[in-house]
């Protein structure tokens, strides 16, 4: 029974180790993150997610189109302002960067639109405070992250794609 045993511990032993691990692939690998600035000026980026808590809020950019916000929620950089699209009023503000993908964007100015309906998942003034209060920046997959946080503090993820 003892020999029955260890060859077993032994056929396990082998079987273990001998598991071949799978190769790398180009797909495997996740692209690092950008942190020339120059390739986000000049683009329109739309938001296509917003993580609070790393918890997705359901906002989808697909939804948008369909409830009639084709241009909402839009972002450009030029070398000293942002400026685009919320739902449904435009805004802009001046921004800087700083060391370490650093960003501060300033208080956001916006026209004074009546929204007749706004995005269920995600209202015009949020996506503006998302904005103001983003202290960094990240290209990652061709996307852009602004990092905030929202007014109880909450680490915020606003997604771009352009």
């Amino acid at each position: 029974m003892k020999k029955v045993f260890l060859v077993f511990v032994w056929i396990f032993v082998m079987a273990v180790s001998c598991k071949s691990t799978p190769v790398p692939t180009e797909s495997n690998f996740v692209n690092p993150p950008v942190t020339d600035f120059s390739g986000i000026t000049g683009k329109e980026w739309k938001l296509i997610e917003v993580h609070i808590n790393g918890t997705n809020t359901g906002f989808e950019r697909r939804t948008l189109s369909r409830d009639g916000f084709t241009e909402a929620f839009t972002l450009n950089f030029d070398a000293q302002n942002i400026s685009g699209i919320g739902a449904p009023n435009r805004y802009s503000a001046p921004y800087s960067l700083g060391a370490g993908q650093e960003i501060k964007i300033n208080v956001v100015r916006a026209t004074l639109m009546a929204p007749i309906r706004e995005p269920e998942k995600l209202r015009e003034h949020n996506f503006f405070n998302y904005i103001q209060n983003s202290y960094k920046w990240t290209q990652i997959n061709n996307n852009l992250e602004l990092l905030s946080k929202d007014s109880n503090g909450s680490e915020v993820i606003l997604t771009f794609s352009n």
